[in-house]
């Protein structure tokens, strides 16, 4: 797998991001890659890791809600 470039990181959606690191675990389970193919996919796993808590937190703070008050609205974080 190749590594993931800076461009790609802002660009690449949540999706994506877990299906790269769902095959690079399975790669890594076979168990068949030298020391160094899996350091190497190792460290591209936890920059897609990185990515994805990035795109979670951004949908979080997406999906607060409305609440009405008795001055108007307010957003309020889902917990």
């Amino acid at each position: 797998m190749s590594p993931v470039k800076q461009a790609d990181k802002q660009e690449m959606r949540f999706e994506e991001a877990f299906n790269k690191l769902e095959a690079i675990v399975n790669d890594l389970e076979q168990g068949e890659m030298t020391l160094e193919e899996s350091m190497k996919s190792f460290e591209q796993g936890m920059e897609l890791i990185r990515i994805c808590r990035t795109r979670l937190n951004e949908a979080e703070g997406a999906f607060s809600r409305l609440v009405k008050e008795e001055n108007g609205f307010h957003l309020e974080p889902l917990e």
